[in-house]
């Protein structure tokens, strides 16, 4: 029984991130398939959940033959020659040159700003890589294959439960929520998959340019709800988002201990410090660790370190279950977010381009075609028939080089941290086929970041709003974390000492790090990181909350109930934002200001909801003329507003409003009946 625990406990970490990597994939091809026969998504979710059980019991009975045999797949974790063995014994000036070319870019991307230092800053980078792929060659040494131990196995799961705590508690408003949770609302409470706007219109105007149907999980949600009962919300929140926060952290530790060369669970022990303590900023990866639940969140977090380590075993052991793995990865990705066609062909031709060097031509070939051929087949299929992207949404926003990098690796004290991680982190890594495929992966990206090249991919491609994500392919936590993987023992020369001293410097290191982490960081539980945590009122602890701050939630379920005449709903813009992720059944006025960009921000659809929602939000000096003839075209029949709001509330009976009900303090509100339409 003991025997088979361990097992259990150190295959777990494989087995549970390939079944979610291949059980998300049928899902997304099932979904996909749906609509040649205009599937209901629940009819979808039941196929999709017996197929995934009749899966599980074959698997699970092929692999009782074997049960006393180690899972096989997963990374070495014995020592291996790190930056002072292998390759730095062979060429310790130019690996001193890499380290020296890091430092110098770092330094310059943290702490400088002028044009010149860019310039700089990137040459140096190159020079870094470059001096880096010289000193590795390309006949890297195989590696033995290893296994998670048990001990390892019950370590990372209690990390990876504790994270799936943090998600289920830490209450993360995203303004995107009103999209991707209101989009699985809609679907359960029709059991339809959208195919033009839900947000303002039902169904007449197009949908989203930026948002074709392409994306699976928020059908997953609504699927489930519509298939079980389950408020989709609840579903999003409650089941799948602690689920996917345990797949994350797995995957990280996947990643860890297949590239370090020793020390593996103190890597993902700083990896996840990592994205715990660096949030705050709209686009650091914490802050998307904190957001999961939507679909880019799972795909940096899981899918990007998962990649790397199909490719790895693919490149070290030719397994032909990675090559499958990488297909299936491939398709739970463009499940998950629309980045993903932009991303998985870029890691694709890093690591096409090493495999070339290493002569490997077959590999190289069948792994691009792996990571590309579904996610681009199905984006232009897409495309083609609901049309591509506006222009209006397609020059949004744009990023240059320098813009793009800061905004994963930030600056200051973080950002040299993660950009010396970035140039040397491949000298870090395990040596042979992991160090080449984070060169493979960094020089791709610092050649993207040469001043220019974002600018001509955009004019060729409009891929300018995403554009941004390009830092994604480059496993930052796990690089970081690599600090403490280093032979700091064998540089202080205390390896002939013996005793605690050698054991206790990567510990020390480990705390240094989290020390600078948490002085220079923003922590996912900080205010600043736009979170807030419901606590039990007798007990005071945290408690599962949905990601909406209460005050909007009581607000939104409270109009909900009343009884409303029929029309569009006009609120608080806070309020209205919430509606959508309660119920699709109250048509709001306006979900979010961005979003009308699609529909022509100075047209007279745009120009009302703007005019009505600042009025509810008391900011607006609109006549009560103008703002009847707005509630008319746009077919406004219940108005709500704080109680603390007079100046709207003295303008209802100019307005034609009839009060409807109210609500005392907290989030005291009013609500009324418009005149109907002529």
């Amino acid at each position: 029984m003991r025997e088979r625990l361990g097992r259990l406990l150190a295959g777990a970490p494989v087995a549970l991130t390939d079944a979610a990597v291949i059980s998300f994939a049928g899902w997304t091809v099932l979904y996909h398939l749906g609509f040649f026969v205009s599937a209901r998504p629940s009819i979808l979710f039941w196929t999709w959940l017996v197929l995934t059980v009749a899966g599980t019991a074959f698997s699970l009975r092929r692999r009782a033959a074997a049960a006393a045999a180690p899972v096989a797949g997963d990374a070495p974790a014995a020592e291996q020659p790190g930056a002072a063995g292998g390759a730095a014994a062979r060429r310790p000036l130019l690996l001193k040159v890499a380290l020296v070319a890091a430092a110098g870019a770092a330094v310059l991307v943290a702490y400088l700003t002028s044009g010149w230092s860019w310039w700089l800053a990137i040459a140096l980078g190159l020079v870094a890589c470059a001096a880096t792929l010289t000193a590795t060659g390309f006949s890297p040494r195989p590696a033995a294959p290893s296994t998670t131990t048990p001990l390892q196995g019950a370590l990372v799961l209690l990390a990876s439960l504790g994270m799936a705590a943090i998600a289920l508690v830490l209450n993360r408003n995203s303004q995107d929520d009103v999209f991707y949770v209101g989009k699985s609302v809609w679907i359960a409470e029709h059991d339809l998959i959208p195919l033009r706007d839900f947000l303002f219109t039902d169904q007449v105007l197009p949908g989203l340019s930026s948002q074709p149907p392409i994306s699976s999980f928020e059908a997953f949600a609504g699927a489930m709800g519509a298939a079980t009962g389950l408020h989709a919300s609840s579903a999003t929140w409650f089941v799948l988002l602690p689920v996917l926060a345990i797949v994350a952290s797995l995957a990280l530790w996947r990643l860890a201990h297949r590239w370090a060369p020793r020390r593996p669970l103190l890597v993902f022990g700083i990896g996840l410090a990592y994205l715990l303590l660096v949030a705050g900023e709209d686009a650091a990866l914490g802050t998307f660790h904190l957001r999961l639940a939507e679909g880019k969140g799972m795909f940096v977090s899981a899918m990007i370190p998962l990649a790397w380590v199909y490719l790895t075993d693919l490149v070290e052991h030719r397994a032909r279950r990675s090559l499958w793995l990488l297909v299936a990865l491939s398709i739970a990705s463009v499940g998950l977010s629309t980045v993903s066609v932009m991303l998985l062909p870029v890691m694709a031709g890093a690591a096409w381009v090493i495999l070339l060097l290493m002569r490997r031509v077959r590999d190289a070939f069948a792994s691009a075609l792996a990571l590309t051929v579904y996610p681009v087949a199905v984006t232009v299929a897409f495309r083609l028939w609901l049309g591509g992207m506006t222009e209006e949404m397609a020059t949004l926003q744009f990023y240059d080089a320098r813009g793009t990098l800061a905004r994963t690796v930030l600056v200051g004290v973080i950002g040299l941290i993660s950009a010396f991680a970035l140039w040397a982190g491949a000298l870090f890594v395990r040596d042979g086929v992991p160090r080449l495929l984070t060169a493979g992966a960094v020089t791709t990206l610092t050649v993207l970041l040469i001043p220019g090249a974002i600018e001509a991919i955009h004019g060729f491609t409009g891929l300018g709003p995403v554009l941004w994500r390009l830092p994604w392919i480059v496993p930052f936590p796990v690089l970081i974390g690599m600090y403490v993987a280093l032979p700091w023992e064998r540089w202080l020369r205390l390896e002939a000492r013996g005793g605690l001293a050698p054991q206790a410097i990567p510990v020390a290191v480990a705390a240094a790090l989290v020390g600078v982490l948490v002085f220079a960081g923003t922590p996912m539980w900080s205010s600043k990181s736009h979170v807030f945590v419901d606590r039990a009122t007798a007990l005071r602890i945290p408690v599962p909350a949905w990601k909406i701050p209460v005050g909007r939630k009581v607000a939104a379920f409270w109009i909900r109930d009343l009884d409303r005449p029929a029309g569009y709903l006009l609120a608080p813009s806070i309020v209205m934002r919430a509606m959508p992720m309660v119920t699709s059944r109250v048509p709001v006025v306006m979900a979010r200001d961005g979003y009308l960009i699609e529909y022509g921000w100075e047209s007279e659809f745009a120009l009302d909801r703007r005019k009505l929602s600042a009025w509810a939000d008391g900011n607006s000096d609109a006549s009560a003329a103008e703002l009847t003839a707005a509630m008319k075209r746009v077919g406004v029949g219940t108005v709500c507003v704080w109680d603390s709001n007079d100046k709207a509330m003295a303008m209802a009976p100019e307005l034609g409003l009839t009060e409807l009900a109210s609500r005392p303090d907290p989030n005291g509100m009013v609500c009324y009946t418009a005149a109907p339409a002529a």
